[in-house]
């Protein structure tokens, strides 16, 4: 239980007090809830579609969905898309090692760069135009059974992330996470996707081809969260809490995307 709670201390702004002392130990535990984290976020977006579909016309819709989800963990994720791309953009100097501190420095420093404010806008931009295309083009159920799944996939992508990669610092919250979350996490939270999956799929239409994109959703995910590990850790040495962030930002744009083409391709 406390781990559970752990994992929604770290990803949402819901004010739950774990007592007693936490080791490191739990805290790393807790990446295996990512999911049950996703899942939270997922069915706020429905019930918020559900009801603002009442009142508003899509794109209102859209826009209040992606703040809702926004407020919900407090922008965490935008800012390490922000923080990441900002120290992307840093100019190599010749020095691979002095470099690669130059921008986790970078990384670090609150103020917002203008390609990290342009990596916000970007992502805003994009997940409002596919969302709005979702509910415009799919049936009810399976737009709200697709938004609900978009968060719990996107948080699974931070587990493989996790899973896969090493820290590229030798202290902070992410160090802890990456340093000691193994196999038995990786495969509780895939777990949960699972089940989150065959409860999305008792709502969507064509059961056979759904599943079929699912499966596939996830296996491109994993790739692309696979990738992103072995790209960070070629710029910055390894991953950060803000790397892990961008993973997940990114991973549903991607979701999304992918979701689009679908319905337009009706694979």
């Amino acid at each position: 239980m406390k781990q559970i709670l752990l994992a929604f201390q770290f990803l949402t702004i819901i004010p739950l007090r774990v007592k007693g002392d936490i080791s490191e130990e739990e805290m790393s535990q807790s990446a295996a809830f990512f999911p049950f984290v996703g899942v939270f976020q997922g069915l706020l977006a429905v019930l918020s579609t559900a009801l603002l579909i009442k009142v508003f016309p899509v794109e209102i819709t859209s826009g209040l969905i992606i703040l809702i989800l926004i407020i919900s963990n407090g922008g965490f994720h935008l800012d390490g898309l922000a923080d990441t791309f900002d120290a992307l953009s840093v100019k190599a100097n010749g020095n691979e090692a002095t470099y690669k501190e130059k921008r986790l420095s970078v990384m670090k420093d609150s103020s917002t760069g203008a390609i990290g404010v342009v990596a916000i806008v970007i992502s805003i931009l994009l997940k409002f135009l596919f969302i709005n295309s979702i509910l415009r083009t799919s049936t009810p159920f399976t737009a709200y059974a697709l938004l609900f799944l978009m968060p719990v996939f996107s948080k699974w992508a931070m587990n493989t992330a996790i899973f896969h990669g090493r820290s590229a610092r030798q202290n902070g919250l992410g160090k802890i996470f990456i340093d000691n979350t193994g196999a038995r996490e990786f495969l509780l939270a895939t777990a949960a996707v699972a089940g989150s999956m065959v409860g999305a799929l008792s709502f969507m239409r064509s059961l056979s081809s759904c599943l079929q994109f699912l499966l596939l959703s996830l296996f491109v995910l994993y790739i692309i969260s696979f990738s992103a590990t072995r790209f960070f850790n070629e710029k910055f040495g390894g991953l950060t809490g803000d790397t892990l962030g961008a993973i997940s930002e990114i991973t549903e744009i991607i979701f999304l995307l992918m979701v689009v083409a679908w319905s337009r391709l009706s694979i």
